[in-house]
């Protein structure tokens, strides 16, 4: 096989309460990656279309995530084959959106790699590379977006040291709405501005928040899931940085979402709803909020992408 096409998707961290710890993929928006193996040494982006990102190498999130991937790969090899990688990528997912475009470059460019060396590496490697590519973006390698990009569905990451992520159950009527705000919120901006300690009272209600969270995804649990939606360490803080925030979640909720919050560290907003037909009221509540507003605005209304990354070959 000499190269694949590549679908990463957007994804959404933190569900609220679980910052840093939970995320979901989504099935539109996606990334297009164009990868190729070669032999010629070395990583070469040929091509970038729909965003501007950084040409210096050591600043592009899939070029540093590919990096950390071959350099370990080169390593488990006794031949010391000479490879190379040519990579064209296609943003559909706008830098500083808060749907995990850094993450969908990241995580699609290791899963394609992987491919096209026959399969080294194992899930949590693959995730290990792409959240090198995540410190790069953020000035953190965290796992709640990258994982679910690779995974699929939601993922929860119990433990960084060692790298510890579980795929949890959903339920299948569990559908999302965001609204993407065209304007851009840099995750280390966003990360910046969290208090380093917080009261216990608050650390106990939020631990309370994701065990009913996960509890109500494993039962279906729709009232529980709603109850569970609530983030009472990070939203107060980040909400100021998104317009029309805290009308979106109430007017959203007023026609039936379950809730929602933060899309990672912004600007866009997510709800889950049960059902694409309440999924669809609620975008449609979104659009309703934010067109007054002289903002430009995107819309989304997806399922759960159960399968995260999926890829074709190139003859």
């Amino acid at each position: 096989m000499k190269g694949i096409k590549i679908f990463s998707p957007a994804t959404v961290a933190n569900l609220a309460c679980g910052f840093d710890i939970i995320g979901l993929a989504l099935d539109f928006p996606k990334d297009e990656i164009f990868l190729y193996k070669s032999h010629t040494p070395g990583i070469h982006i040929n091509r970038i279309c729909g965003s501007s990102l950084p040409n210096d190498p050591k600043k592009n999130v899939a070029f540093v995530a590919l990096q950390f991937l071959l350099k370990k790969y080169q390593q488990k090899k006794e031949d010391k084959e000479k490879i190379g990688f040519e990579i064209e990528l296609t943003k559909n997912i706008h830098p500083g959106s808060g749907i995990g475009s850094s993450a969908a470059s990241a995580a699609g460019i290791v899963y394609g790699a992987n491919i096209l060396l026959e399969n080294p590496f194992n899930t949590m490697q693959l995730v290990r590379f792409a959240m090198e590519g995540e410190r790069i973006a953020s000035g953190t390698a965290h796992a709640d977006n990258v994982a679910p990009a690779i995974m699929g569905g939601v993922t929860l990451v119990r433990s960084y040291q060692p790298l510890d992520i579980t795929k949890l159950h959903n339920p299948k009527e569990l559908w999302v709405s965001v609204i993407h705000p065209q304007i851009e919120v840099k995750t280390s901006d966003a990360r910046e501005i969290l208090k380093q300690k917080i009261l216990m009272t608050d650390a106990i209600k939020q631990w309370g928040n994701v065990g009913a969270l996960v509890a109500g995804l494993y039962r279906e649990d729709y009232e529980l899931i709603s109850r569970a939606l609530e983030d009472v360490i990070v939203e107060p803080i980040r909400a100021m940085l998104i317009p029309a925030f805290y009308e979106l979640k109430i007017k959203c909720k007023e026609i039936g979402a379950l809730g929602g919050g933060i899309s990672g560290s912004g600007p866009s907003v997510f709800m889950l709803s049960k059902g694409p037909q309440m999924a669809e009221k609620v975008t449609e509540v979104m659009n309703k909020v934010y067109s007054p507003l002289k903002i430009d605005y995107k819309t989304y209304t997806s399922p759960i992408n159960q399968q995260g990354i999926k890829w074709a070959k190139i003859l």
